[in-house]
């Protein structure tokens, strides 16, 4: 059933809602993925603590699936299927941040983890219920249109957090640092509590016999897709600043100012991915994104100076945003409307799965054969995918 289109106005508020939600989600995982390395650093942390921290933090998106079910199958006090639940998971991670700096991570790792999973978990509610409600709504024809607000959304969490709470960190504290990531967190509230979820149709409401839909080969190698895919940009990108910091002794300043410019390249290659899905074919943007994601990802084993990591670093976060928004359209393509958030939040805790781990296997590669030796092998696995690719999109699917 194609969803109703709702008035200009209506649709516009809906869109900077997703945008929003995603802008505060975009801001946090800046902070996980890049700049949480250089926090745990100034405890003495080793890498391979660091990574098997990422794991654990990101755990939460690993189980989204539970959360989008708990989702698609409860009313939640009469209020909908999706809103009070985006509160529920913004208000756990305002306040999560609020605690944050009152922790030692060297001293306290265990609890420090433990309130980053919480933390975390309040980021997969609302998310896989951003997705949700989305899916619930968007019609096919729009569907690119919100895949790249909320992919450009996200990144421009991380274009202006990064920069920001770098300078915060260095030249105030981490402590204000955390809490303004914690106020960034309650931006979308006011237009999540003022929207309304229209009534589901009884072709959209839950059913269990929807997830037989992933014993279809295509949506299994989709999800493996999205794990091997996740597993290295990410993976990737938790490296550049240790490296950088390793390598030329830059600054937080200037770490957060070389996050931005990765968080730029974000944004020009999620907008491009997601033209390209729509005219190309999902088969041919897909592939692009592969080999971009190779070239871009060993790039970066060239860096030999602190300047020339500029441009490396936006071409590689135009290829990590034109992935994920070739990929995630593809994902919200292949969602049975009947279970919309379990089905996409599967796809997603397959590829956060692939990131838990792809931080983890990083961190401990880069101790153990350096930084660029670690690029150069992530770049190599992206020529797994094209097995993959030949499942999913066994002929060119109708545009």
């Amino acid at each position: 059933m194609t969803a109703v289109a709702p008035s200009v106005p209506v649709k516009r508020r809906r869109y900077l809602m997703f945008g929003l939600l995603y802008f505060a989600q975009g801001s946090i995982l800046s902070y996980f993925t890049a700049l949480n390395a250089l926090y745990l650093l100034s405890f003495n942390l080793s890498m391979a603590q660091i990574g098997l921290f990422g794991m654990i933090a990101l755990t939460p998106f690993i189980l989204k699936i539970f959360l989008g079910m708990v989702s698609d199958r409860f009313n939640l006090l009469g209020r909908g299927h999706r809103l009070p639940y985006i509160v529920i998971g913004l208000l756990m991670q305002a306040v999560g941040l609020v605690i944050v700096p009152f922790l030692n991570p060297a001293t306290q790792f265990g609890l420090f983890a433990g309130l980053a999973f919480l933390i975390m978990t309040g980021m997969a509610l609302y998310d896989t219920c951003t997705d949700g409600f989305a899916l619930d709504i968007t019609s096919e024809a729009d569907q690119g249109r919100v895949q790249g607000i909320m992919v450009g959304g996200r990144a421009a969490g991380v274009v202006v957090v990064s920069a920001a709470i770098g300078a915060l960190a260095q030249l105030a504290s981490w402590q204000i640092a955390f809490w303004a990531l914690a106020l960034v967190t309650l931006l979308p509230l006011p237009l999540v509590l003022t929207a309304r979820e229209p009534a589901r149709s009884p072709e959209r409401r839950f059913q269990w016999a929807a997830f037989r839909s992933f014993g279809k080969w295509p949506v299994v190698a989709l999800g493996l897709l999205g794990a091997l895919y996740s597993f290295i940009i990410n993976g990737a990108n938790q490296l550049v600043n240790p490296y950088l910091q390793d390598s030329y002794g830059i600054t937080l300043i200037v770490a957060g100012f070389y996050t931005a410019a990765w968080g730029v390249g974000v944004i020009i290659g999620g907008w491009d991915g997601g033209r390209r899905a729509d005219r190309l074919g999902h088969k041919r943007a897909m592939q692009g994104a592969v080999i971009g994601g190779l070239a871009a990802i060993a790039a970066l084993a060239l860096i030999n100076s602190a300047a020339i990591a500029w441009p490396l670093l936006i071409a590689f976060g135009f290829a990590f945003g034109f992935y994920e928004a070739v990929y995630f359209a593809s994902a919200m393509r292949y969602a049975d409307p009947r279970i919309a958030a379990s089905m996409f939040a599967i796809f997603m805790a397959i590829a956060n799965l692939g990131t838990g781990v792809g931080l983890a296997v990083s961190g401990s590669l880069s101790d153990a054969v350096g930084f660029q030796v670690t690029f150069l092998i992530l770049a190599g696995l992206n020529l797994l995918a094209f097995p993959l690719l030949n499942a999913i999109f066994p002929k060119q699917p109708a545009r």
